[in-house]
């Protein structure tokens, strides 16, 4: 990541995050379950392969997600989200709440996105812990 602009939170989180693939590779790995190259590109927002690599490698630089070699497939790599990027978690789900209420959203997916969000924190640790336990994280998340 290059020198900060500003040190405000928001600016700092942006800086790491403000871009929309992002926050949909986030969203596929947390509420989807994917973890490999191929299913990022299956997505129905049409990443481009250039696009995702340098995604994937800045969340990485980032600390948001870590890459290894998939055990099951020598030819791929898995990634998966560390403590940082489960707490992004109650984030997303604002984010989708927000835009269930403010945006012409799929009937289906504004009524999960609610769901969620009324959910609470309470749902939220709930399916953090699953998360950390699906991606390998102990301790504080």
């Amino acid at each position: 990541m290059t020198t900060a602009r500003s040190y405000c939170p928001i600016s700092l989180t942006l800086d790491m995050l403000g871009d929309r693939w992002s926050l949909l590779l986030l969203r596929d790995m947390m509420f989807a379950g994917k973890r490999h190259f191929r299913e990022f590109l299956q997505s129905a927002e049409g990443i481009s392969t250039n696009i995702l690599a340098e995604r994937l490698a800045r969340l990485v630089a980032c600390g948001i997600l870590t890459r290894a070699d998939d055990p099951g497939h020598k030819q791929k790599a898995i990634y998966s989200l560390t403590a940082a990027g489960i707490n992004l978690l109650p984030l997303l789900v604002q984010l989708g709440a927000w835009g269930a209420r403010h945006c012409t959203a799929d009937d289906g997916l504004a009524a999960m996105a609610q769901q969620l969000a009324e959910g609470g924190p309470q749902l939220w640790a709930q399916m953090q812990g699953e998360l950390a336990r699906v991606h390998g994280v102990d301790g504080d998340w």
